[in-house]
């Protein structure tokens, strides 16, 4: 694909949530931090970097959720 990257998709009132967790993670949480520095530091746009730290998230969530753990800041 070719162009500007567009989200589109999905349920939009989860992305919303996701994305103003994903604003407050990102400055407190060093795991989200390091990720979304790093995707940056590649090259890539802010609003990509933070949409791939949101599914990143939501990996990790599902994870948790199908062990049925509760969250641990490493």
């Amino acid at each position: 694909m070719r162009g500007k990257r567009r989200i589109r998709g999905g349920r939009a009132p989860i992305r919303t949530v996701l994305y103003m967790a994903m604003l407050s993670s990102i400055q407190h949480n060093p795991v989200m931090k390091q990720f979304f520095n790093k995707l940056v530091a590649k090259g890539k746009n802010k609003k990509v970097a933070i949409t791939a730290c949101m599914r990143k998230m939501m990996t990790i969530l599902n994870a948790m959720v199908r062990n049925n753990q509760e969250w641990q800041m490493n």
